[in-house]
């Protein structure tokens, strides 16, 4: 492991707004789960979170944007997770936070109806049929997020995978989930530039688009069975 890395690590470790827990520990369950407002954010602004977050910079720019909620960004690399996690420390934002830990333990981490917003932005779509279950939006994950969505909660999905973006409409619609939004080709069809989906980027959203490839969007809601 390289020094840098390493330092990045450390530098986690001493940041209060990071929180790393062992698979064991989360499996156990966070003792933050139900009590995110009160302990940690200490107070009743919905939360927000980050799927995969990577570097961050939707978790940063939305708690930016909108200092009126909390926002938890959530990835299990933790040398991507120190850039926003640095810039959180750096510029003293108080509603964002980050869980080094894997998707799949989210509900071990949030109780039911702590959450009112999920962003996933740019997954690796797992294209391969042997990784469908890796897939940020696969039905058992789905049903994850529903266990601590609020009943009116949001999803949001941003990728430049067709596959993905496909894919999960498919699911949504034989599982009788609500789709809010659906935009193929956001810079055709969002002609607000200022809107969050225009304005704010992924690093992997900088590369794709550079090699001109199409992002599109989706707003839903989780019901159905």
């Amino acid at each position: 492991m390289g020094r840098k890395k390493l330092e990045r690590f450390q530098e986690n470790e001493s940041f209060p707004h990071v929180i790393e827990p062992s698979r064991a520990e989360a499996l156990e369950g966070l003792s933050l789960k139900s009590n995110w407002n009160k302990d940690f954010f200490k107070n009743d602004k919905p939360i927000v979170l980050e799927l995969g977050c990577g570097k961050g910079e939707y978790t940063v720019a939305l708690a930016k944007k909108y200092p009126d909620k909390n926002f938890v960004g959530i990835d299990v690399k933790g040398a991507r997770i120190w850039y926003g996690a640095e810039e959180v420390h750096r510029e003293n934002i108080k509603n964002a936070a980050f869980i080094r830990t894997q998707v799949e333990l989210i509900d071990y981490c949030f109780e039911e109806n702590e959450v009112s917003e999920i962003w996933i932005t740019f997954p690796d779509p797992q294209i391969k049929h042997k990784r469908r279950k890796h897939r940020l939006t696969h039905p058992e994950l789905l049903a994850r997020y529903k266990k601590i969505l609020k009943p009116e909660g949001i999803i949001h999905l941003k990728t430049d995978s067709e596959f993905l973006h496909g894919y999960t409409v498919a699911i949504l619609e034989s599982n009788g989930h609500k789709i809010l939004k659906a935009f193929h080709d956001i810079d055709r069809q969002l002609l607000d530039k200022e809107d969050v989906l225009h304005s704010v980027q992924t690093y992997y959203e900088g590369v794709f688009r550079e090699k001109g490839k199409t992002v599109t969007y989706l707003k839903f809601q989780l019901g159905g069975n």
